[in-house]
């Protein structure tokens, strides 16, 4: 997730900011490509739900610096993802649920 990442002095929290752009994202191998993409995950990433949730709660995959200062992944361009496959969109919420809960310090939340 390196190459992507950037702080953002008003993070209030202080933490690592990564934005995952999902604007063009029509089905699951989309958000799967561009998951790899923006979050710079490793080449073994396995491009299915739980690859995904495993390596969004790994520390030892965030940016330098995140496993101190938190993880922000701020989504942005996901709605009309979601209202061309909203059961598709609502497993994605639950990953990103499922991993703010397994990794201390990781925040995704939904941007414009």
């Amino acid at each position: 997730m390196a190459d992507r990442a950037h702080a953002v002095p008003d993070d209030p929290a202080g933490r690592i900011v990564v934005v995952l752009d999902l604007d063009g994202v029509t089905d699951k191998a989309g958000l799967m490509d561009r998951c790899a993409r923006d979050l710079s995950l490793p080449e073994w990433f396995g491009r299915n739900w739980d690859a995904l949730a495993d390596c969004l709660s790994d520390p030892a995959l965030w940016p330098e610096g995140a496993g101190e200062r938190g993880l922000l992944v701020v989504v942005t361009g996901w709605r009309a993802y979601a209202e061309a496959r909203p059961e598709e969109w609502q497993v994605a919420e639950e990953i990103f649920a499922e991993a703010t809960d397994r990794g201390p310090g990781l925040f995704v939340t939904l941007g414009s």
